[in-house]
């Protein structure tokens, strides 16, 4: 389960300035799960609605918004009686019915002792389209898939994470430690942070069966297209989505348009980006020149990455086959080291929930992954697949910026090496304490 989000819900729960809470993420990362069983662990009980399965539920909010009206009728509906601060209500699917989304608005002002959480796979697509949404009015979370740490605790080997936990200084991990990380990384990389991927490698072990759970989630994901998106852009969605592996296949991963199709150009594919963005499913790294701060500023919007919001889907996408498993570094080189940039991407969207954002020479000569704003300062961080990590373009960034510390992600052990910090992939999560 997720530990953060699960100890950032009960800090809701707890608040004296509670508002109802809208929990955002993509379709299988888990939101029912995690309000669920805070229901089971929090509270008295669970008053449970979902809107996409009784589509009956959004007559309720037809006649009027009144929270406490609201309330008595899905009461009598429900069979129960719903009491303010005992019982959790979850409305979930809420994007199905505008007007329970806008409700929460008057849950807030006129009824906040009622313990209100939504969810919904496709809410980032509906708050995008919708009329602005009442600032203030809401408490917001966002949940990716599981992380490499959380993984780790799903395997029955919470003695990494804890240690992992608790690193603190650059100094290497034992060896025997550092090998078995490695082996548990390679792992997470097939199966990546699905719940229901990583239930079933648990249950299992199996790749095969994992991978078919891939290709249903991702096959949820075009019926979406289909059920959800704008006309016109359900097959863009479709071509988008389909090339991403492709396009993190080449040298230079800048998304290119004419990839898709020859013809194909930005401003035809723009509304589709978007659509996969706010629906959880792509994140975008967008290239910078400068290292100021904040980098929000000074990002080129017309020049970016695409990466998939789970190297497990990704590896079901590029159709990587499930005894690459067992091949032993070759899941960490393949695509041009496409998975271990997938891999760090989609953490640093998790841990930071900021832009991504990679350097990109004035002159185009060098480029580095990734840019990170870690205690006021803005820092290179190199993604390497293997265990070569000699590289020019940290080097070229060192030399225009002077930045306080260089940090690279490999496969190597845990080291200082001058004003070089080696990370192992499978540390990521230490990133801002190591720093």
């Amino acid at each position: 389960m997720k530990r953060d989000i699960y100890q950032r819900l009960l800090r809701w729960k707890d608040s004296a300035e509670r508002k109802p809470l809208i929990l955002q993420g993509a379709r299988q990362t888990g939101k029912t799960y995690i309000l669920q069983e805070l229901g089971r662990e929090a509270y008295e009980s669970t008053c449970y609605f979902n809107f996409e399965e009784d589509v009956g539920l959004d007559h309720f909010f037809q006649k009027n918004l009144a929270p406490h009206r609201i309330i008595r009728e899905l009461g009598i509906y429900s069979k129960r009686e719903i009491r303010p601060g005992r019982d959790l209500i979850i409305f979930d699917e809420i994007q199905s019915s505008s007007n329970a989304l806008a409700a929460l608005k008057y849950f807030q002002e006129q009824a906040n002792d009622y313990h209100l959480a939504a969810a919904g796979s496709l809410l980032g697509v509906k708050l995008a389209a919708a009329k602005p949404f009442p600032v203030g009015k809401v408490n917001f979370l966002n949940l990716y898939p599981l992380s490499f740490a959380e993984f780790l605790d799903a395997v029955g080997e919470e003695r990494y994470r804890r240690y992992l936990g608790q690193l603190a200084a650059p100094d290497p991990l034992p060896q025997p430690f550092h090998e078995e990380l490695i082996s548990l990384l390679r792992s997470y990389y097939f199966t990546g942070g699905m719940p229901e991927a990583v239930s079933c490698f648990v249950r299992s072990g199996d790749p095969v069966k994992v991978r078919t759970i891939h290709k249903e989630i991702i096959n949820s994901y075009l019926l979406d297209f289909a059920k959800h998106a704008p006309t016109a852009d359900i097959p863009k969605l479709s071509h988008i989505w389909e090339s991403i592996p492709g396009q993190l296949a080449r040298e230079n991963k800048k998304f290119m348009f004419s990839a898709i199709r020859k013809s194909a150009r930005a401003r035809d594919y723009e509304n589709a980006i978007i659509w996969l963005e706010d629906a959880g499913l792509i994140h975008r790294c967008f290239a910078a020149s400068t290292a100021k701060q904040p980098l929000s500023s000074y990002l080129n919007r017309d020049i970016f990455k695409v990466y998939a919001l789970d190297v497990g889907l990704l590896g079901a996408l590029a159709n990587i086959p499930p005894e690459i498993m067992v091949a032993g570094d070759r899941l960490f080189h393949e695509f041009q080291g496409a998975f271990v940039e997938n891999y760090v991407a989609q953490h640093l969207r998790a841990m930071f929930e900021q832009p991504l954002v990679y350097w990109k020479s004035s002159g185009r000569v060098a480029e580095l992954d990734f840019l990170c704003e870690i205690n006021g300062i803005v820092l290179p961080l190199e993604v390497k697949a293997g265990i070569n990590p000699k590289s020019k373009s940290l080097l070229s960034f060192d030399n225009q910026f002077h930045p306080p510390l260089l940090s690279r992600a490999t496969l190597l052990n845990l080291k200082r090496d001058g004003k070089i910090l080696n990370i192992p992939l499978y540390a990521l999560n230490n990133l801002r304490q190591l720093i």
